[in-house]
């Protein structure tokens, strides 16, 4: 499934959720994750999307390390079928 594609289903998943995910630019700080995802009850996490099979950068995996290093949930989206997963791992708390 193309980048693109897969990042719109994340989005439309997430608005069912009552969220948004909105496009995470940060000029200044490259390799930062494509998109935040924010969730009711002030849950969030970031969430880099790849094509299927494709992995994030070096610096990008940098940034991962950086932002789970403050203590932020950071996830690689590359498969539709791992989207409920990864919004269920951001609500942990909650279940």
């Amino acid at each position: 499934m193309r980048e693109k594609v897969l990042e719109q289903k994340l989005v439309t998943t997430v608005k069912k959720l009552g969220g948004a995910a909105p496009k995470f630019v940060s000029p200044g700080l490259d390799g930062m994750p494509d998109r935040l995802v924010l969730l009711p009850i002030g849950m969030m996490g970031f969430v880099e999307v790849k094509a299927l099979g494709e992995k994030p950068r070096p610096l990008q995996l940098a940034r991962h390390q950086m932002l789970r290093g403050l203590g932020f949930k950071v996830y690689v989206l590359d498969e539709e079928e791992q989207i409920g997963g990864i919004l269920d791992a951001i609500q942990g708390e909650l279940h």
